[in-house]
């Protein structure tokens, strides 16, 4: 008789709903799911859930509860697990997307999703997931907040100038649009002063973000921003992680000789992360002489300017990353000339703090 050597139950998390599949590996390597379930994504179908799942599960024989980061709507649920001493782990969109194409599965639906997780989960080892970092989880919300504002103002701005244009304008309608301006830029000005108060009373945060802003380019708001939504790079572990993570990879359809896909970056990652670098890539090209040689190369090679701020882009993302897992401030050749490198730190000699 086999013997059960592993169990995982795995979650697809929607805004209103749980689909969930109870899967168990055998000593044969061999998976099975087991049983297949729906619940409310709230605190009521919470509890009926470890319920239905302690019920499925073998005793004595731990259970890998494991889900996607599906924007803000598993966060309740993780914190529910971790609260009642549930192992749970929350696993990279990017690293399920290409799970799933691996399998034999024609339909995707939230249960074969579910079934998807759980045999990922079986197959693999995975990180036990730990509560964000509360410093990182408000200044996640924060520049969220501010991204948003952001977007509004600039919807206001363009209806101010609609308004304007018209030829019989309508004074009130003028003056209502220019008050919620006003109110959104009060708005912005308020989140940036909490932001820099918090890195202000923050020792540690104050000296990672002047680390990172030492790249030419990051300013204050991008380096919040990265370590925001990275949760202080917590689930990253390397550097193609983090550009994959970000949707910055690229994707590409290459099949012998008659179908040649043209190259374009995946955008399936965390879009508040993509849009952050955009900037930053552009000042670092004005900016640094290497950043605009790399563009202008590019530039040469295929004529897309879009495509060589992308590449920038990677550059400095990636940069960010050794930066902070290595505690060092900015290399000016890393990457770009002669440094050599070997995994995702740079060979060089240690020098108080910094690298040369």
């Amino acid at each position: 008789m086999k013997k059960i050597v592993k169990q995982a139950v795995g979650i697809d998390v929607a805004q209103k709903e749980l689909v969930v599949a109870f899967g168990q590996m055998y000593d044969d390597w061999s998976i099975a799911i087991i049983a297949t379930k729906t619940f409310h994504n709230t605190k009521k179908g919470f509890e009926m859930f470890l319920k239905w799942a302690k019920k499925c599960a073998i005793a004595d024989l731990e259970v890998t509860y494991a889900m996607e980061a599906t924007g803000v709507y598993h966060e309740a649920f993780a914190y529910y697990l971790d609260e009642n001493k549930c192992n749970v782990s929350v696993v990279l969109p990017n690293k399920i997307s290409s799970y799933f194409k691996t399998l034999d599965i024609k339909t995707v639906t939230d249960k074969s999703a579910s079934e998807a997780i759980a045999k990922f989960a079986l197959e693999r080892k995975l990180e036990a997931w730990k509560k964000p970092n509360p410093l990182y989880k408000k200044l996640k919300q924060l520049t969220r907040e501010r991204d948003q504002i952001l977007t509004d103002r600039t919807v206001s701005k363009n209806r101010l100038h609609a308004e304007i244009s018209e030829a019989e304008p309508n004074s009130s309608s003028i003056l209502r649009v220019k008050k919620r301006i006003n109110l959104l830029t009060q708005q912005e000005n308020e989140i940036n002063k909490e932001i820099q108060l918090l890195i202000k009373n923050n020792d540690q945060l104050k000296d990672v973000v002047k680390r990172m802003t030492s790249i030419p380019g990051l300013g204050d708001l991008s380096a919040i921003t990265i370590l925001a939504e990275t949760n202080g790079f917590e689930l990253i572990r390397n550097k193609k992680q983090l550009v994959s993570y970000a949707g910055l990879d690229i994707k590409e359809k290459l099949s012998g000789t008659s179908v040649k896909g043209k190259p374009k970056i995946s955008k399936r990652g965390n879009r508040y992360l993509r849009k952050t670098m955009y900037f930053p890539a552009l000042a670092a090209i004005r900016s640094d002489v290497k950043y605009k040689n790399i563009f202008t190369r590019l530039v040469s090679k295929h004529g897309l300017k879009l495509k060589a701020a992308v590449a920038v882009q990677r550059k400095i993302l990636e940069l960010s990353f050794i930066v902070f897992k290595n505690n060092i401030n900015y290399i000016p050749n890393y990457g770009l000339d002669s440094l050599k490198t070997s995994g995702n730190n740079a060979i060089f000699d240690k020098v108080e703090g910094s690298y040369k």
